[in-house]
């Protein structure tokens, strides 16, 4: 099987190698005429300097071969948002997704596709970071932006740098079996299946909150009584509007209800305590307004799809390991002790 993996100046490493580190597992384990030939392919034959300073040497230019790929991915990069790939790329790019079986990108390379034309009507997602972007620029796209990865009939998009290696881990698996693709995955020290999806990832709600005034001091209200019961006519009082302005201008500017939005800064300051403190998870529902642990569990689950105390493993910033899983070669999770990710 024929692969390409488009890369440019300014790519993220990670995009590349995650893939091809996928890709080379695999090989070890297949027949030699059953083997993935993957070329690193750039916009021209030469060395491309990678976002993080690596340079990798490219063999050949997109215009230099005629070779239909089987499969074709779209490496992304911190600064692709921003570049005007030019028509000779693009119309590439158009003809090898439409003879490749598949075709797709790893972070926001989905970008590019986007430039081509051949996210129109899919659903597609891309790194957290960006989503919100993809979707402004090419509104034809569904973006889901909570996916690590996505199928879309050929198309393929994952979500931000190390989901190229689930990606390309779901791949193995469609051609070789799952059996195949665990016995990667164990090897790489990675998920089978990440559970939860990128709102895990993602910053705070408040990152946002100054792009309106009238946000702003919701924002504000809403963290410094945080514990208490919080009604729409209280938020109103809080900016000085009444509850009929208050409710126009908030849906117009924050996008989502005043409770979701309550409820979004209630996730965000348990995120933190549950990454700062050792506080029980009784504590931290009390202290972020939860009617109960119960009710935060529910409320994580729903929102980032895991669960506080699974939030807590992942992203708690002190001494201690993590425990990762994995799922052996009959799709159950088998968990090993790793030192705390950083």
């Amino acid at each position: 099987m024929k692969v390409a993996i488009v890369m440019f100046d300014g790519v993220q490493a990670l995009d590349v190698a995650g893939p091809l580190d996928v890709f080379a597992e695999a090989n070890a384990n297949l027949p030699e005429h059953q083997r993935y030939e993957v070329s690193l392919v750039g916009r021209k034959a030469g060395t491309v300097t990678c976002s993080n300073g690596m340079q990798l040497s490219v063999p050949f230019g997109y215009a230099d071969s005629d070779i239909q790929f089987d499969l074709l991915l779209v490496a992304g990069g911190p600064q692709l948002p921003d570049s005007q790939p030019s028509s000779e790329f693009l119309a590439w790019l158009q003809k090898q997704a439409h003879g490749a079986a598949r075709f797709g990108s790893v972070c926001n390379g989905t970008f590019l596709l986007g430039h081509a034309g051949l996210i129109d009507g899919k659903e597609v997602t891309t790194h957290w970071a960006d989503a919100g972007r993809l979707a402004d620029e090419f509104p034809q796209a569904c973006v889901q932006p909570d996916r690590i990865f996505i199928r879309d009939g050929h198309l393929f998009t994952s979500a931000g740098v190390t989901a190229g290696i689930d990606l390309c881990l779901s791949l193995v698996a469609e051609d070789w079996g799952h059996e195949l693709a665990v016995r990667i995955a164990k090897r790489l020290v990675v998920y089978i299946q990440r559970e939860g999806g990128q709102s895990q990832y993602s910053p705070y709600i408040g990152a946002g909150k100054d792009e309106d005034p009238i946000i702003s001091k919701v924002h504000r209200y809403v963290t410094e009584h945080i514990a208490d019961a919080l009604s729409i006519e209280q938020l109103a009082s809080a900016v000085s509007v009444s509850r009929r302005t208050f409710s126009r201008l908030f849906s117009k500017y924050a996008k989502v209800t005043p409770s979701a939005f309550v409820e979004q800064v209630r996730v965000d300051t348990a995120r933190k305590l549950l990454e700062d403190t050792d506080s029980p998870l009784k504590t931290v529902a009390f202290k972020c307004g939860f009617n109960s642990a119960t009710q935060m569990r529910t409320t994580f689950s729903r929102r980032l799809n895991v669960t506080p105390k699974q939030y807590r493993q992942r992203f708690r910033g002190a001494v201690g390991t993590q425990t990762r899983a994995y799922g052996d070669a009959s799709g159950h999770v088998a968990s090993v002790g790793l030192a705390q990710m950083r």
